[in-house]
């Protein structure tokens, strides 16, 4: 379903995130994993990408064989990252063809290994340019949706790495919805001051279109600080903090302090009339059934308009 309906039919959309499979026997967990989810009927599920092409014929599959053969809406992440107009076009052939409706359109890190010597950005080097070409696509092509693709983009309650200057942060992001994105995916937060302030400064600047919060679950100490170095750097309260030290090396403990942390954060943003909360699962479900079973959420459609 295109990215503007889904906010047409559901007044908050609830949606899971993965990380590629890195082997196809992977790719065969991950699937069974996803497919698992259908229960819930989430308003859609990304898959992100491998950094450098290590893993993206892996999810360009994965992407494919959940659009049909599960009920489930995916919205592949697609990079500017060591890839051509060209390469990006052909891409984009094959997601219009098995029915795919949305893109999230992203900048993308470079890989830890480089681009084996060669220029990562080969025709774009930012997210705006990505989405700009997408729409060129769709007036080109003919796509099951008249209206072509749909576009997410991504932004960044704390702020991004590469960007202290947050005003610049705040223009940066227009530009991605002055090209023609639909909606915005935050990245990860643990304190929805910094959602709610991100939200009114994007409302100053002039930026109207859907924003959807990404929350992680906790579940491990191991995980949160894997998770913050993914997500280049983020903030956790105090108040978070003194609670997972309370826990100690309990586990179980640890576990449920993330999963209540979490749904407090859900039922907050909830109260404030968020567009959307994308949970950032790490390809476990678990946590975030558990969230949904507290929230009282059967599935993402009883919160139509």
């Amino acid at each position: 379903m295109h990215i503007r309906d889904l906010f047409i039919q559901h007044s908050t959309t609830f949606s899971f995130e993965f990380f590629p499979p890195k082997s196809p026997s992977a790719a065969e967990d991950l699937f069974s994993s996803i497919s698992d989810l259908t229960s819930l009927k989430p308003s859609f599920v990304s898959v992100t990408y491998g950094a450098g092409g290590s893993t993206r014929e892996l999810t360009h599959d994965l992407v494919v064989r959940l659009r049909t053969q599960t009920p489930l809406d995916p919205i592949p992440h697609l990079t500017c990252v060591g890839h051509d107009d060209a390469e990006i076009g052909q891409i984009l052939e094959r997601y219009a063809q098995a029915g795919i409706s949305t893109i999230m359109a992203l900048r993308g890190d470079l890989p830890r290994e480089g681009c084996n010597g060669g220029d990562p950005w080969r025709s774009f080097r930012y997210a705006s340019e990505l989405v700009r070409y997408i729409h060129k696509f769709n007036e080109r092509r003919i796509h099951p949706d008249k209206r072509g693709f749909g576009v997410c983009v991504a932004g960044y309650p704390e702020g991004h790495s590469e960007t202290p200057n947050r005003m610049r942060e705040i223009e940066f992001l227009k530009a991605k919805v002055d090209a023609g994105a639909d909606a915005i995916v935050t990245q990860l937060f643990f304190n929805n001051h910094d959602f709610y302030d991100f939200r009114s400064r994007c409302e100053l600047a002039g930026i109207r279109v859907p924003i959807i919060a990404g929350i992680m679950p906790v579940t491990s100490i191991a995980g949160m600080k894997r998770m913050a170095e993914l997500a280049l750097g983020a903030r956790y309260p105090a108040t978070m903090l003194r609670a997972l030290a309370r826990a100690g090396d309990d586990d179980e403990g640890v576990r449920r302090v993330g999963i209540h942390w979490a749904t407090e954060q859900c039922r907050d943003l909830l109260d404030h009339g968020v567009a959307g909360i994308h949970f950032y699962t790490l390809n476990r479900s678990t946590a975030t059934r558990e969230v949904y079973a507290t929230l009282g959420v059967k599935d993402s459609h009883q919160l139509r308009r």
